[in-house]
């Protein structure tokens, strides 16, 4: 292992994280609620370091330190301050995706469910001359499961493969939701200056509209990418950040003849490329939150500008009572089981790349043997990623 190939435990504004990196990229994750705060290229590279993920405009803490007596006031009430005390990039949502009942939240749950507010531990760190890998769990006592989350990095590669297992601890099967809170944010998204890939085919508003700020008209079906606004005319939603002072939720299913999907977004300027390839079977939906300085209530402050790319296995972030009462939606299912006393497992990937001159934008985006394939739109519109570790998790 060089000094390049390694797994250090670092610090991230001040809180806990881990840094994966081998000798293209380096992936920062916090043991406080799993989050994933940082993928980028190394400066060494001489490819561009900016980071897509979000990091929010307030100063975050471990969130299973949170207090609502102390807390609230900063964070927002424990059914959404303690996961927003400690949020960052990429989350995940388990074993409910959205807010809890009154009554969860009265015993001390939040958004999202147990597993983005609790402490990780390390359970496995392993490094060789070609990868790191680094492994994270998380018991969840209220839901009556275990999570783990490894991540590998291999060299010569600009992509990061995860691989995640949830076990029942429980005697009776568990029905879930599992989904993916991938959160991206300026500089490197902006109106004109990014644009969003999504293999998605029909797509529904958000019945209970944006706060009263929605940019969209709520409860209404439409043909991905193009929303109904409430202006009277069509959203073009690969264009984040169109009005600032709105904001929008909306569920997309995606495509049932492909067996692998994509969200993706591309900076334009520094033509900077960051993708997620899954399973349809794992994760059939996604979910599309924008927030472009519309919340006024702390910690918001009317200063957050956040477009969610959530990929999961139900489709609106909404309390568990709503979610399995429309199940199933679009003749797919919206929600995982795992057996009782057993386990279900998902893999995905995640990658970075710089794509060509005159590339466009994505139009495609597929997974071959060992590469990831990326087709644009322009005249060099085609990107070929080294992806070795793919026959390892069963994609090739």
């Amino acid at each position: 292992m060089t000094k390049q190939h390694a797994c250090l435990k670092t610090q991230w504004n001040g809180r806990e994280a881990y840094t994966l990196q081998n000798d293209l990229v380096q992936m920062v994750t916090l043991p406080g609620g799993g989050h994933i705060a940082e993928f980028q290229f190394l400066a060494s590279t001489g490819l561009p370091v900016l980071n897509p993920l979000w990091v929010p405009p307030w100063k975050t803490m471990e969130p299973y330190q949170y207090r609502a007596e102390k807390d609230a006031a900063v964070y927002g009430p424990v059914n959404e301050g303690k996961l927003l005390s400690g949020i960052a990039g990429h989350n995940i949502c388990l074993d409910y995706f959205g807010p809890p009942s009154e009554e969860e939240a009265a015993q001390g749950l939040s958004t999202h469910g147990e597993a983005p507010s609790a402490k990780w531990q390390k359970t496995k760190l392993h490094t060789t001359s070609q990868e790191v890998s680094l492994t994270l769990a998380v018991r969840l006592p209220v839901a009556g499961l275990r999570f783990s989350r490894e991540i590998r990095l291999r060299r010569g590669e600009s992509v990061a493969y995860f691989a995640e297992t949830v076990f029942n601890e429980r005697k009776a099967d568990h029905f879930f939701h599992w989904t993916q809170h991938v959160t991206l944010s300026p500089p490197f998204l902006g109106n004109d200056t990014s644009r969003i890939a999504i293999s998605a085919t029909r797509g529904r508003t958000h019945p209970g509209g944006y706060g009263g700020n929605e940019l969209l008209v709520s409860g209404r079906n439409f043909h991905w990418p193009f929303a109904p606004g409430r202006s009277g005319k069509s959203i073009d939603l690969t264009r984040p950040f169109e009005r600032q002072g709105l904001g929008f939720v909306v569920s997309l299913l995606l495509n049932p003849r492909r067996q692998v999907q994509y969200v993706a977004a591309l900076n334009l300027p520094h033509r900077l490329l960051v993708g997620y390839c899954f399973r349809t079977s794992d994760f059939p939906w996604v979910a599309i939150w924008e927030e472009n300085q519309s919340r006024a209530a702390a910690p918001w402050n009317a200063s957050a500008q956040t477009r969610g790319l959530e990929f999961g296995s139900t489709p609106s972030p909404v309390t568990r009572r709503e979610a399995f009462a429309v199940s199933p939606l679009l003749n797919t299912p919206t929600f995982s089981i795992v057996p009782a006393k057993g386990k279900t497992a998902a893999s995905y990937l995640s990658f970075l790349a710089q794509v060509p001159e005159d590339f466009g934008v994505v139009r495609d985006i597929q997974v071959a043997k060992s590469d990831i394939l990326v087709q644009g739109s322009g005249r060099r519109s085609s990107l070929q990623l080294p992806a070795a570790g793919l026959a390892e998790y069963g994609w090739a």
